[in-house]
């Protein structure tokens, strides 16, 4: 038997709770994990609170990630004793994840724990760090040096924005940080941004196009944001789109992109290619001081998670949430 959050739906309703499992009902998977460390990201708060159909297959244990070792393998490329990390592939939402004291899961999804981090601290970067570093990596490929001029950076206290800022700045980005929290500027300008302009200034309808300003950004709001910071983007500029807390649509026009030629790249976490993903953890491990993750992070142990997932939502949440699944 286990520890971990079970997701049920049935005639009485929707609803998560902290459950002890039975090891036979783990699903199908060549690789079984001690499970050491998990997370919180939206997409947790919104499968744990039923906001949105992020579950797909019911009971579910819920956890977009997790850090842990393997305590059995039968995969070529896995041995017991291994620390592991595991980000998307759609664990938690199609197949059981990491909010409890053990997974199963194809060895495939599996990466090693870098040296750089503890599980802990891989843990603190997450999926949504992994996936700012993938934005980061974007912006490099589409030739947007630090010379170019400012990165903004929407959504900058939550998880992505979070480590948006500290990876940039670290790399010599003059950084901009978008919010709607403005007591959270001091926050901010510790992880590197230089300046904090207030989210209420990319929430509503602009213009087609906009005075230019951004060489590159990061945006994890869609919405209006997203189609503001288009509209502000510098001729040949990059906007990276990875989330949607402000909303699925883009209400935008084709202005920016065949009159300034911006480009806009989208990104996936959930499937990208595991040489993608290597190639973003080793640069985490190079390009994200350490230091800032306690900045960043707090940590819960699993019978908080269900709480502060509500809480996440409602955007009481700085930074990254830490869940020791063992606490």
């Amino acid at each position: 038997m286990f520890k971990g959050i079970l997701i049920d739906k049935d005639e009485q309703g929707y609803r998560a709770s902290l459950r002890e499992i039975d090891d036979a009902q783990l699903p199908e998977g060549n690789v079984t994990v001690r499970v050491s460390h998990s997370t919180l990201n939206y997409k947790d708060g919104l499968a744990i609170t039923g906001k949105s159909p992020v579950v797909r297959k019911f009971p579910m244990v819920p956890g977009i990630d997790f850090a842990g070792t393997v305590e059995s393998s039968s995969h070529p490329d896995v041995a017991v004793g291994d620390a592991v990390v595991l980000n998307g592939w759609g664990v938690g939402e199609t197949h059981w994840g990491g909010l409890a004291q053990r997974a199963r899961v194809n060895g495939d999804w599996l990466v090693p724990l870098p040296q750089a981090f503890t599980p802990a601290q891989a843990m603190a970067i997450g999926t949504a760090g992994y996936t700012a570093m993938l934005c980061v990596l974007a912006l490099e490929r589409h030739g947007v040096t630090p010379d170019k001029g400012e990165v903004i950076v929407t959504g900058a206290t939550g998880g992505v924005g979070s480590v948006a800022v500290a990876v940039l700045a670290k790399l010599g980005y003059t950084v901009v940080a978008v919010t709607g929290r403005a007591q959270e500027a001091d926050y901010l300008k510790q992880l590197g941004a230089s300046e904090v302009l207030a989210r209420a200034d990319f929430a509503n309808a602009g213009k087609p196009l906009a005075k230019e300003r951004w060489a590159g950004a990061v945006d994890t709001v869609g919405s209006h944001t997203l189609a503001n910071v288009c509209a502000q983007t510098k001729y040949r500029g990059v906007v990276t789109a990875c989330g949607l807390a402000g909303g699925m649509d883009l209400p935008a026009s084709v202005a920016p992109f065949i009159l300034r030629g911006v480009t806009l790249a989208g990104i996936d976490s959930v499937m990208c290619p595991r040489a993608d993903r290597l190639q973003a953890w080793q640069r985490l491990g190079q390009d994200l001081d350490v230091g800032k993750l306690a900045l960043i992070t707090h940590e819960i142990g699993l019978g908080q998670a269900i709480e502060t997932a509500q809480r996440l939502l409602d955007g009481q949440v700085r930074g990254r949430v830490v869940v020791d699944v063992n606490a």
